[in-house]
C-alpha cells in the first residue's frame, strides 16, 4: 500500500495579496503522519490554526476562504491544489496575514517550491476515499454541476461556458496527476473587466493587476469609461474598441482559463481531507459549488468510513487455501480463511466464501441462515495468525492464539452465498476517531498503547445480484464503534 507524503524541508514565498493588496509571507512546512493540512496565521495573538476542510470554508466570492472562530485565511486554493497534485497529505502551511500572496495568480511558484525542497515518505498508509458509485452535485439556479464516477486513478474534466465572444466554451483535462506541473499549474486565474468594478467596490482584488490574471475585455464600453477603469488599475490607457486579452504576458495555452478552473477543483477538493480515487466531471465550475461538493463527499466518508477492499477475483492470491493449511492447523469447518489477498508489514486482508451448505446454518436462525458472529471473529483471529506467521522464520514451526479483538463494526448480518472479506491490522499506538458535535469535524486523539494490542476490521461483500434483507433479529439499528483509520 501506498504511504502518506510530507515536504522534506520547508519553504517560504511572498507577494501581495490578491484582495487585500498588502505584502503577505506564506511558509509550508514538513508535518507528521495524519497531520493533513492545517493553516495557522501567525500574525495573530495565540496564532490560532485552521484546519483546511470543506466545512470551514466561509466564504467563495471570488476565492475560498477558511473562516474559524472569527479568523480568517482566503485564497488557499492555488496552494492547496499543488500540495494535493504532488501527492503530499500532510502540511503545516503559516500565513502572517488574511490570504495567501497571489504570486503570479497561478500554482506555479509552489509547484516550483516543492519540487526544489523535494517530498519524504512516512510511515502511516495512505488513506485514499475509493469512489464505488456515481455522486452528483447541481445548481439548477446557475446550471453547474460535478460527477464523480469510479475510476481507478484520480483525474479531472473541467468545462466552462460564458456569455462572451472572447471567452465561450472551453474544456480542459488531467489524467494524471503527474502532469499537474507541466500541464495545469501556470494556468492563471481571470477576470471579466465588467467584473472589475463591482469588485472593487466590495473592497476586493486590492492587489490585482496584469500581472497576476488574465483580463477579458468582451463587452464594449465607452472609452471614458474605460480610461477610468484602466486609472483604478494602474494600467496605461488602451482603446476601447479593442475586445479580447488586455494582458502584455501571453496566454500559456489558448484554453489557459479552463485549465484554471481545473486547478481551482483540485484546490477546493483538497478540502475533502483525505485522496480520492475517482473521475471528476465538472460542468461550469465554481468555488461555491466546488466547495458544496466537497462538502458532499466528506458526508459519504463519515457515512462509509470503513470501505471493503477492492480486489480482482481473477489475479492469483497471495495465499491460497492450501499454503493457509501448511501454515494453520485448522481444517474443515474450522479453516475460516480461504484466500489472501493483500498482506503487508502491519495489515492484512483475507476471504472467506460463505456458501448455502455451511453447517453453522441448519441450527442458527435456519429460517433466515446467518453466519454466527463468533465464526467472523474467528475468521478475523486467523488472518492475523497468518499475518504474524509472515513476519517469522520458519513459520511452519509456531502456532497462533487470538488475543483481542478491537472496534469491530458489522452493519449487515453475513448470509448464505455471501464473500466475506477480513482485514487485519496490528498497531502498537492506536489511533482513535472521536466526534465532536458541536463542530461536526473528525478529531483525532492518540491514545499510548501499553503493549502490542491486535486491531481488526470487518467487511462484507454482497454480490450485485443479492438481496440484502434484514433478518428479524437484526432490526435494531446498529451502534457505530470508534475505530482508528486505516
Amino acid at each position: 500500500m501506498l504511504k502518506q507524503k510530507t515536504l522534506r524541508g520547508s519553504f517560504s514565498l511572498n507577494g501581495k495579496g490578491l484582495h487585500t493588496g498588502v505584502n503577505l509571507t506564506v511558509t509550508f512546512n514538513p508535518a507528521p503522519d495524519n497531520h493533513g493540512y492545517k493553516i495557522q496565521r501567525i500574525d495573530l495573538e495565540g496564532q490560532p490554526i485552521i484546519d483546511a476542510v470543506a466545512e470551514n470554508v466561509g466564504d467563495t466570492t471570488r476565492g475560498t476562504v477558511l473562516i474559524k472562530n472569527g479568523i480568517k485565511v482566503s485564497t488557499v486554493e492555488h496552494a492547496l491544489a499543488a500540495l494535493y497534485a504532488a501527492g503530499i497529505d500532510n502540511c503545516l502551511i503559516q500565513v502572517n496575514g488574511p490570504e495567501f500572496p497571489i504570486l503570479d495568480g497561478s500554482a506555479k511558484q509552489y509547484v516550483e517550491c516543492i519540487q526544489r525542497v523535494g517530498i519524504e515518505e512516512q510511515n502511516a498508509v495512505k488513506d485514499y476515499y475509493i469512489i464505488k458509485s456515481k455522486i452528483e452535485f447541481r445548481d439548477e439556479t446557475s446550471g453547474s454541476s460535478i460527477i464523480v464516477l469510479p475510476d481507478e486513478n484520480f483525474s479531472v474534466n473541467a468545462l466552462i461556458s460564458y456569455d462572451s465572444k472572447i471567452l465561450s466554451n472551453q474544456f480542459a483535462t488531467l489524467e494524471d496527476m503527474s502532469k499537474f506541473p507541466t500541464e495545469v499549474a501556470s494556468a492563471r486565474t481571470f477576470v471579466f473587466v465588467r467584473e472589475i468594478e463591482p469588485l472593487l467596490g466590495a473592497g476586493l482584488i486590492k492587489g490585482g493587476d496584469l500581472d497576476n490574471a488574465i483580463v477579458i475585455y468582451e463587452k464594449e464600453m465607452s472609452q471614458d469609461n474605460y480610461d477610468k477603469l484602466a486609472d483604478v488599475m494602474g494600467v496605461p490607457h488602451m482603446d476601447a474598441t479593442q475586445l479580447g486579452y488586455i494582458n502584455h504576458i501571453p496566454l500559456v495555452w489558448d484554453n489557459e482559463p479552463a485549465r484554471h478552473k481545473l486547478l481551482d477543483i483540485i484546490g477546493d477538493l483538497a478540502l475533502i481531507g483525505k485522496p480520492i480515487k475517482g473521475r471528476i466531471i465538472a460542468t461550469r465550475p465554481g468555488h461555491t459549488i466546488n466547495n458544496k461538493f466537497a462538502r458532499q463527499i466528506r458526508k459519504e466518508i463519515k457515512l462509509h468510513e470503513i470501505q471493503a477492499p477492492s480486489y480482482n477475483c481473477n489475479e492469483a492470491p497471495i495465499m491460497d487455501v492450501n499454503r493457509i493449511r501448511e501454515l494453520l492447523p485448522h481444517r474443515y469447518p474450522f479453516q475460516l480463511v480461504d484466500k489472501v489477498i493483500a498482506i503487508g508489514a502491519n495489515y492484512i486482508v483475507g476471504v472467506k466464501n460463505v456458501t448455502a451448505n455451511e453447517p453453522f446454518f441448519q441450527g442458527h436462525f435456519p429460517q433466515e441462515p446467518v453466519m454466527p458472529g463468533v465464526l467472523q471473529i474467528e475468521a478475523m483471529a486467523q488472518c492475523g495468525g497468518l499475518l504474524v506467521l509472515n513476519s517469522v522464520d520458519e513459520p511452519e514451526r509456531y502456532s497462533t492464539y487470538f488475543l483481542k479483538i478491537d472496534g469491530v463494526i458489522q452493519n449487515h448480518a453475513a448470509f448464505k452465498s455471501v464473500q466475506v472479506d477480513v482485514r487485519f491490522l496490528c498497531q502498537r499506538c492506536a489511533r482513535r476517531k472521536t466526534h465532536d458535535k458541536r463542530s461536526h469535524n473528525q478529531q483525532q486523539d492518540c491514545r499510548q498503547c501499553q503493549h502490542t494490542g491486535l486491531f481488526l476490521k470487518f467487511h462484507r461483500s454482497f454480490p450485485p445480484d443479492f438481496q440484502k434483507q434484514k433478518p428479524r433479529s437484526c432490526d435494531a439499528p446498529s451502534k457505530r464503534l470508534p475505530v482508528p483509520p486505516a
